[in-house]
């Protein structure tokens, strides 16, 4: 049974992640997280993102609404001693209230397809985020979930609620970001970059 509040079609059993991205500094890199910046891993679920992310960043709030998968990215952090991370309880609709000031850098992997009400989430984001600073979701690309195979079998949430990358940009743009970039995520994913734009 899911947690009020948990998005639909985001659950990710144990090693998915492992299999799908041995490597996941790659993928932050490959979305552009820079050195010295404050960063929000967001849905973070058991960390897996969020210990690369703290090697990178000099700040990072990791927001989960699930306790159990904070307990095991707290964990995580500290079998690797890493201590620039808050590990925070939380609606992902209420990103910006979450945190105690904007970011430079909100990061939200797997999880997107299943916000009932994206463009509430974007604008939260939005918030959150300081002038220029960008929000990166990494989703599945739209394609028959037969065909994304992990460990051997069909994974990733149901083929409907896949996104292309042009209704990902429908979804957050009327929230004031604006699509920078588009960058593969392989095996099967894409990451759409939005910038919140200066005044």
């Amino acid at each position: 049974m899911s947690l009020p509040g948990f998005f639909p079609g985001t659950e990710l059993p144990e090693g998915w992640w492992q299999a799908l991205w041995p490597e996941p500094g790659n993928v932050l890199a490959a979305v552009g997280l820079t050195p010295g910046a404050d960063a929000i891993d967001l849905c973070s679920g058991d960390g897996w993102f969020t210990l690369p992310m703290a090697r990178i960043a000099r700040h990072v709030f990791a927001i989960d609404i699930d306790r159990k998968l904070l307990e095991l990215a707290r964990r995580r952090l500290a079998s690797h001693g890493v201590e620039n991370c808050d590990l925070i309880e939380g609606d992902a609709y209420h990103v910006d209230r979450l945190v105690p000031h904007p970011v430079d850098f909100v990061f939200m992997a797997n999880a997107f397809h299943g916000v009932p009400q994206p463009v509430r989430l974007a604008r939260a984001v939005a918030r959150a985020l300081k002038p220029g600073g960008g929000f990166v979701v990494v989703n599945w690309h739209r394609r028959p979930r037969e065909e994304t195979l992990i460990l051997g079998e069909p994974r990733g949430p149901a083929t409907e609620l896949r996104m292309t990358p042009e209704a990902t940009r429908a979804a957050i743009e009327p929230a004031g970001l604006k699509l920078g970039a588009v960058v593969e995520v392989p095996p099967y994913h894409y990451g759409a970059i939005f910038e919140k734009p200066a005044p």
